[in-house]
């Protein structure tokens, strides 16, 4: 998919006008961006954009994120947990402090 995210009142008026035309390109919007479909019209669209609007358009491919291929298992264990804690309030680094769960400032530093 393409992420197209703008910068300017114009920008987005324009966006907005392309998504609403252009419904079969438009994967998603979201105010000030959208996700356009991974096609030739999609990038099109997208480009057409920022030759109007310049700078206040920025524009990057996607991919979807496969947890199960990406994300190692310690990690999407630890969400789980995290998720089900008893205490909503409870911050990560206090909830994974004496775990087995990783450490946030360790997540933080590892790339996917």
């Amino acid at each position: 998919m393409l992420l197209v995210v703008t910068y300017s009142r114009d920008a987005r008026t324009s966006l907005r006008n392309v998504c609403r035309s252009h419904e079969a390109a438009t994967v998603r919007q979201f105010g000030r961006a959208a996700l356009l479909a991974d096609t030739e019209f999609g990038a099109f669209l997208a480009l057409r954009l920022r030759e109007k609007h310049g700078d206040d358009v920025q524009i990057e491919r996607t991919r979807p994120l496969n947890e199960y291929e990406s994300v190692p298992e310690s990690i999407r264990e630890a969400a789980t947990a995290y998720e089900a804690r008893e205490q909503p309030s409870t911050p990560y680094a206090k909830f994974a402090t004496g775990t087995d769960h990783p450490d946030p400032a360790a997540m933080q530093g590892r790339e996917l």
